[in-house]
């Protein structure tokens, strides 16, 4: 029996609502061997980011090395990086490990506005990772950032941002429509070919906090467990709804409360 593996490459979060400890949950939550390697430390919580420590280079090699040398990893998700140094050392580990998919998730900005991303590394994401990703998962926001646009307000202004997105080198590119408006949140699943609109009704809750990583994570499970894209995505998609329909089950922290992982469980 072989065993599905993924790897989360991605900073931590100490309240447990997002980053590594969220993409960790969501890949137990669906099935699969949950590795990582971080690159930064935070100190958060649902109410907003108090700290980061950015974790050296050589040690996000190192840990990436140490992975991919004895687990067959069968996807990677990339979060938060922090840092343009820690990206130089993500794309040459991926370049010499060559992983079969990347989800690239292009965390800037927490759910509580604190910024994630220092501004002079958004363009060595542009540059370095996107090339590397099977799939790129940013949010409105996220994605006229990635462009120096404003954001998209229309399926079309959408679509036309995701293939100039594809133009930077990703192979698909999926636009999440959480910061849309509407009694549906729409996500756009577009490659070279085609463009999937994947549609869910918009839940009225505060607790948000790591619907981001979760949903890139879940993505990555679908690839690692053998899935094609399109699947992995319309999957992951309504694994995230049902999580965020049941994080109202919890009662954890002040702010922003986290989603429901094992929703399926308890």
């Amino acid at each position: 029996m072989t065993t599905p593996v993924a790897l989360t490459i991605a900073g931590s979060d100490s309240s447990g609502g997002a980053g590594i400890q969220a993409d960790l949950k969501t890949f137990a939550a669906l099935g699969v061997y949950g590795a990582s390697a971080i690159t930064a430390l935070t100190a958060q919580n649902t109410r907003g980011v108090t700290g980061i420590h950015a974790v050296p280079a050589e040690f996000v090699t190192a840990q990436i090395d140490a992975v991919f040398s004895d687990l067959d990893v069968g996807a990677v998700k990339i979060g938060m990086v922090a840092q343009a140094l820690s990206i130089d050392a993500i794309a040459a580990a991926l370049s010499r490990w060559a992983p079969r998919h990347v989800v690239l998730d292009p965390v800037m900005v927490a759910t509580s506005g604190d910024r994630l991303l220092a501004a002079e590394a958004v363009d060595a994401l542009r540059t370095k990772l996107m090339p590397l990703a099977s799939v790129l998962t940013p949010n409105l926001p996220e994605a006229a950032a990635l462009l120096d646009e404003p954001v998209a307000a229309s399926e079309a202004e959408i679509e036309s941002q995701g293939r100039r997105l594809l133009a930077l080198g990703c192979r698909a590119v999926l636009i999440k429509g959480g910061h849309g408006e509407g009694a549906e949140s729409i996500d756009y699943l577009i490659d070279s070919e085609k463009t999937i609109s994947l549609a869910a009704p918009r839940i009225a809750t505060q607790n948000t906090h790591g619907t981001g990583c979760s949903l890139s994570s879940a993505v990555a499970a679908g690839l690692a467990k053998g899935e094609d894209l399109a699947s992995a995505v319309r999957n992951a998609k309504a694994w995230i709804s049902a999580a965020i329909a049941a994080a109202d089950r919890f009662s954890v922290g002040h702010g922003h409360g986290p989603i429901h992982h094992f929703h399926k469980f308890y």
